[in-house]
Formats: C-alpha cells, sequence, structure tokens
C-alpha cells in the first residue's frame, strides 16, 4: 500500500498542528501561547479544507483566528502585569496532572478502538450551508445554543474588560 501526496500534507499538517498546540501550552510567554494558538487554529482550518469541508476552514480561520484569538492577544495586551509576569509555569502537581491525562487519553482511546462504527455509503452536501444557516435560527432547532455562545463571547469580552481594567 503506498502513500498518497494528500495523505502526506495530511500527516505533516496533522504533525504541526500537534506541535503548535504543544506550544500553546509550553510558552512560557502568554504573547507567544497566543501566537501559537493561532498557527494551531489555522493548521486545523487545513485538516478542515483537506476534508472537503470548505465552509468550516473558512468559519475556523474567520471566527477563531479573525477573531477569538486577536480576541485574546487584545486582552493580553490590555493587562500590564502579562508582560513582565516571572511566576512560574508549571506547580509541584504537574506529574500527576499528566499521569490523569495520560490515562483519561488511554482510557478514550481504548474505548474509541473498541467501539463499532457505522459506516456512512452517501452524504449529500447539496444546499448544505443553506440547511446549516437555516439551522442556526430556527427556534426548534440551533438557535438556543447559537444564542448562548454569543453571550458566553459578550460575557468574556467584558470579562477581559474588567482584568485589564485599572482598580482604583
Amino acid at each position: 500500500m503506498s502513500i498518497t501526496l494528500p495523505q502526506i500534507i495530511f500527516i505533516i499538517v496533522a504533525i504541526g498542528t500537534l506541535f503548535t498546540g504543544t506550544m500553546v501550552v509550553v510558552a512560557r510567554n502568554l504573547v507567544h501561547a497566543a501566537l501559537w494558538l493561532i498557527l494551531s487554529f489555522f493548521g486545523v482550518a487545513v485538516i478542515f479544507a483537506m476534508l472537503e469541508a470548505g465552509f468550516i476552514a473558512v468559519v475556523q480561520v474567520t471566527l477563531y483566528i479573525g477573531a477569538i484569538a486577536i480576541l485574546i492577544i487584545f486582552a493580553m495586551m490590555l493587562t500590564r502585569k502579562v508582560m513582565n509576569d516571572t511566576e512560574p509555569q508549571t506547580n509541584s502537581q504537574w506529574i500527576l496532572s499528566f499521569l490523569v491525562a495520560a490515562a483519561a487519553f488511554i482510557g478514550l482511546a481504548g474505548l474509541l478502538n473498541a467501539t463499532a462504527w457505522p459506516v456512512l455509503q452517501t452524504v449529500s452536501l447539496e444546499g448544505s450551508v443553506a440547511q446549516l444557516g437555516r439551522a442556526l435560527v430556527e427556534p426548534n432547532q440551533y438557535v438556543l445554543p447559537f444564542e448562548v455562545a454569543s453571550v458566553l463571547l459578550i460575557i468574556a469580552l467584558i470579562g477581559a474588560v474588567a482584568i485589564a481594567s485599572e482598580k482604583t
């Protein structure tokens, strides 16, 4: 069985996305962590594009890279203490946390491997963007989760401004 060019590109992008995701966690500077987060989001968007989910890839770029990551960087720039933070980035329980996370990963991987997943025979993508748009605004479908997500984003923005404002 030979490996095709799309598979090679997928493997490279997946490894790059995993690397940038790891760098988000281990970066000492929060601004650098946010920049690594942007690269990680971009890698996820490339994977979506390779899976022929163009709409989701565009949403990933515009919503997560264009809005969320920039909002995070903006909030960090508003806080003056972030740039001069000299506190250690780890605590004494990092080994226990790593072991619990590794055990959870192994358990979930075993569960996913043991499950017999149904195989979809055909998928129709005609009108999928229009159907998604209608599903997001119809009262009996996804309007409530859509509105809850928007309220959570507004609360995050208010929290960022509150943290960034000077205390008097």
